[in-house]
């Protein structure tokens, strides 16, 4: 009886920053189970990232429903960062400046 490799291999690797990405690719794992999530078939996620193999994208949904517990906590995680990098980034600019700014382009262009 031959016998079979049963060992999987996962095309994910995280960066130093904590974030994960399909190897080669600058596509996150957070933006390929997200198309997932919202019903995208693998040949949809491809149509949309033509970068990556049909073998990868199978590769990582699977590893996200082998893991969806940790892989939840991941993103959740992750969305927690983006909310505080978010916050800080409105609360250091100046929204009423960049709002005159804008009125005075506007205006420079509809005089032209």
């Amino acid at each position: 009886m031959m016998k079979l490799e049963l060992k999987q291999t996962t095309p994910l690797v995280q960066e130093e920053n904590g974030t994960v990405h399909i190897i080669g690719s600058r596509i996150t794992l957070d933006t390929l189970v997200g198309a997932y999530k919202k019903g995208a078939t693998a040949e949809q996620i491809q149509d949309s990232f033509p970068s990556l193999s049909f073998k990868d994208i199978h590769a990582t949904i699977a590893y996200y429903l082998e893991h969806k517990s940790e892989v939840e906590n991941y993103l959740k995680q992750r969305r927690k960062e983006a909310d505080v990098l978010r916050l800080k980034i409105e609360n250091e600019q100046d929204a009423e400046s960049f709002r005159a700014k804008m009125r005075e382009k506007r205006e420079q262009l509809v005089r032209s």
